[in-house]
């Protein structure tokens, strides 16, 4: 027990300094417009996310576009082998 409450003193005193100096950074963000410049940021970004040229961008840099369609050309064989292995119980 003495071992445990040694430290104590350290913890409190990293504890109330990681707090200090948080609070410090919260407070110059709020001085300096931090949050309001963000917020514009934000704004401007989703906007643009929505708009046709930023999906046009974003389809034609998708490499998987075109995956779900080369698929469904393909036959798939996983619906009657599973049949038959469930059917006859293996594959021979």
């Amino acid at each position: 027990m003495a071992m445990e409450m040694k430290f104590l003193d350290w913890y409190v005193k990293i504890s109330a300094g990681g707090a200090l100096i948080g609070a410090s950074m919260e407070l110059f963000m709020i001085k300096t417009g931090f949050y309001d410049k963000v917020t514009v940021l934000e704004s401007e970004r989703r906007a643009w996310e929505s708009s046709p040229e930023a999906q046009a961008i974003r389809e034609a840099l998708n490499p998987w576009r075109n995956h779900d369609t080369e698929q469904r050309k393909m036959p798939s064989l996983h619906g009657p082998v599973l049949w038959l292995f469930l059917v006859r119980g293996s594959f021979s």
